[in-house]
């Protein structure tokens, strides 16, 4: 490892570490622990709430850390009960413990894939939108369309019963806004969109 690069880690493990010393977790790390193990898991502890539904991949890749590395923190804390981990098809995402109940976690892990978030995001500004406009929105093919529908429908986020309507969008929009900044520009987008997207009805 370069000194460059070990340098980087450093500084995104400490900026992850103070999120997480703050966190309302239970199952701090121990005070047995060595340094480095310690801001670590605290890094791990800080990013799992920010970044909720996060597959291993992407929290090994963004904390800068090798695969055992992770892996060996990962399953500290979850014995620690401080986070949990659902097995979503190829993909193991993490949650803070307790935090989300089952369809939120769907409706995260969805979020946290391209196609079908970008589907939410265009259904949730345009509740009419076809699945050729979503093809255009998106730039991807309308099977691409429709195989991210099916699975959304397979969810319970999504209803083709008559085009494609969202079931529960005040959930997906409120997700959207709380974790916009762990998704994409798109999805800050639509979070400061977020009061003209809600409709009163009294």
């Amino acid at each position: 490892m370069t000194e460059g690069f070990d340098g980087q880690k450093r500084e995104t493990l400490r900026r992850f570490a103070a999120v997480g010393a703050a966190a309302p977790f239970v199952g701090t790390a121990s005070a047995d622990d060595g340094g480095d193990e310690n801001e670590t898991r605290e890094a791990i502890r800080g990013y799992v709430p920010t970044t909720p539904g996060a597959h291993f991949s992407k929290l090994r890749d963004d904390l800068r850390l090798g695969t055992g590395e992770a892996q060996y923190h990962l399953r500290k804390l979850e014995e620690a009960g401080a986070i949990e981990s659902v097995k979503d098809d190829d993909y193991r995402r993490f949650f803070p413990a307790g935090r989300f109940d089952e369809t939120d976690k769907r409706a995260l892990g969805y979020l946290r894939r391209e196609t079908p978030r970008g589907m939410i995001l265009a259904l949730l500004r345009d509740p009419d939108a076809t699945g050729a406009d979503l093809a255009s929105a998106l730039g991807v093919s309308r099977p691409a369309i429709s195989a991210a529908a099916a699975d959304l429908e397979r969810a319970g986020l999504l209803d083709r019963a008559d085009g494609y309507a969202l079931t529960e969008p005040e959930r997906l929009l409120t997700l959207v806004v709380r974790y916009a900044d762990s998704f994409d520009a798109a999805a800050v987008a639509v979070a400061d969109d977020a009061a003209s997207l809600v409709s009163y009805d009294p």
